[in-house]
């Protein structure tokens, strides 16, 4: 692992770094929050998954999460969206390609080789993270954002043994039921919609996936909200399953790091709460 920069935040280290990814046979760069510790002590973390276009710089630079998590004690990650760099598939379109993997493990050509992020976020990056942070891998809560809504929700509820705790800001809650969904897993997985289920949070609801509660955060003024991100879905999903769902619908708020930066840090708190 490579350290890019290091900066002081709240009394904890906002830090940049690189790494070699055998998954994606990439460089990946990725961005963590420690807040201020006792020496010796293993802290609980906090994962945040971008959307579309975003890379680490995107909630590292607008989010403003630093004085939540110093205050909270826990780690925040952020890594890429997506594979980059020379020889990388990409799409001149801003929903595909290059900022665009959608936390699959695309099987289709050419995006197979590269498009790997389910396992690099569920595998290889947590293995580096516990093994050059100080963290409590038993404690883990996960969060993002949009396209990183999606990938929150569908790897928390595959995931409930290592995921105490999931939250969403406007996400894609269903991308069987939605053109940024349609385009993208039809791209990277095909077109038999069954194999789509495992990276849609409704259908792995309806599947059978059970966590206690879900925190989603959602625009009122969000102009992607009736095509695109579609709530109401998996709030009908939770109903169903009996999962308590906190459905926050914000008026006034829209789809930009002006909502997410207004909002997290209730987010950062809510996690912590379940992580301690």
């Amino acid at each position: 692992m490579e350290t890019l920069s290091t900066s002081r935040a709240f009394d904890g280290i906002q830090g940049v770094y690189r790494h070699a990814s055998d998954v994606t046979g990439t460089d990946m760069t990725f961005a963590v929050y420690v807040p201020p510790h006792e020496d010796g002590a293993r802290l609980p973390v906090l994962w945040y998954l971008s959307g579309l276009t975003c890379t680490h710089a995107n909630v590292m630079d607008k989010g403003e999460y630093r004085r939540a998590c110093a205050e909270a004690g826990i780690v925040f990650v952020a890594p890429d969206t997506s594979p980059r760099g020379d020889g990388v598939p990409d799409d001149d379109a801003y929903d595909f390609g290059q900022g665009a993997g959608f936390y699959v493990d695309a099987t289709e050509e050419p995006w197979a080789a590269n498009f790997r992020m389910r396992s690099y976020i569920e595998d290889e990056l947590p293995a580096l993270i516990a093994a050059e942070f100080p963290v409590d891998m038993a404690r883990q809560g996960i969060t993002g954002h949009s396209m990183g809504g999606h990938g929150a929700l569908t790897i928390g509820l595959r995931n409930p043994d290592r995921f105490r705790s999931i939250s969403a800001f406007a996400p894609i809650v269903s991308p069987l039921h939605c053109p940024w969904g349609d385009k993208a897993l039809t791209g990277y997985l095909g077109p038999d919609r069954a194999a789509w289920r495992n990276y849609d949070a409704c259908a792995l609801i309806e599947d059978g996936a059970r966590v206690a509660e879900l925190l989603v955060d959602q625009g009122q003024a969000d102009g992607f909200l009736v095509e695109q991100l579609k709530p109401e879905l998996l709030a009908a999903a939770c109903d169903d399953a009996g999962i308590d769902l906190t459905l926050r619908m914000q008026a006034g708020y829209d789809h930009s790091y002006s909502f997410i930066s207004t909002f997290i840090a209730d987010h950062v708190h809510w996690h912590a709460a379940r992580l301690s």
